[in-house]
């Protein structure tokens, strides 16, 4: 069974070298997270645009938009929004939502954008999947190049330290009729999840792989391109940032 599952990734690598834009294309990755809680997110977005005073014309770009769950809310709620992301197929989908003030475009996080925002959100862990610690630099560029003068940026990371302390090392998820085998675990660099499930008769197998990037190496990378850390939160109510307590780490910066 299991050389069947490496045969299945060996299949999906060779078309896509990274694990994100093979996993992330599929409609398997959608309907796996399909319960993720849209109110916590649309209560995010009105406490952080709240706290850093976004007036209602601000231009806000969300990189690593997915199918544009955040993109779409901070549209309705009067501003500009840009979406990018590097899954075609997400882009598509999100793209039905689009109107003057809704654009959804594929782009890859690492390369300089084509305009300046007034905020650039990135949401929900979707930072880190590289191998290269190059490519978080090259991100984080892109991200401080992208700002207008008195721009603002957002990352909201996992904590690193609380998800390996409390980590689920076996799961079994099912969802629409599918049973996913989950398993995760920590390499010393990269929080990993192997995900395997069969669906119509074919075995199927994706990895997850995230850097445990902690504030202090958020904190390093950033002086490196001197990038201005404004603030620290540990959840979605900006309370302040633990250590050990907080399940996610949420960066202002500029």
């Amino acid at each position: 069974m299991q050389d069947s599952f490496n045969n299945d990734l060996e299949k999906h690598s060779e078309i896509h070298s990274n694990w994100f834009e093979s996993w992330f294309d599929t409609p398997y990755y959608h309907i796996l997270y399909k319960d993720r809680d849209d109110t916590e997110a649309q209560f995010f977005m009105d406490t952080i645009t709240q706290y850093l005073n976004l007036p209602e014309d601000s231009t806000i770009l969300d990189l690593a938009c997915g199918k544009g769950r955040h993109a779409i809310y901070l549209n309705e709620i009067g501003y500009d929004v840009v979406g990018y992301d590097l899954s075609e197929k997400s882009i598509a989908e999100a793209s039905e939502f689009e109107n003057d003030k809704l654009h959804f475009k594929v782009h890859d996080m690492r390369k300089p954008f084509d305009k300046k925002f007034d905020a650039i959100f990135n949401l929900f862990t979707s930072f880190g999947y590289f191998e290269c610690d190059s490519d978080n630099l090259k991100t984080l560029e892109s991200i401080r190049d992208g700002l207008t003068e008195y721009g603002f940026g957002v990352i909201d990371f996992m904590n690193a330290d609380y998800v390996i302390e409390n980590l689920v090392a076996e799961e079994i998820k099912i969802v629409d009729g599918i049973t996913f085998e989950i398993k995760r675990w920590y390499d010393g660099e990269f929080i990993q999840k192997a995900i395997d499930f069969e669906d119509k008769g074919e075995k199927f197998h994706f990895t997850e792989r995230v850097q445990a990037l902690t504030l202090q190496k958020f904190e390093t990378m950033m002086q490196e391109l001197d990038i201005d850390l404004i603030d620290i939160f540990g959840d979605y109510k900006l309370h302040k940032f633990s250590k050990k307590e907080s399940e996610r780490l949420i960066m202002i910066f500029k």
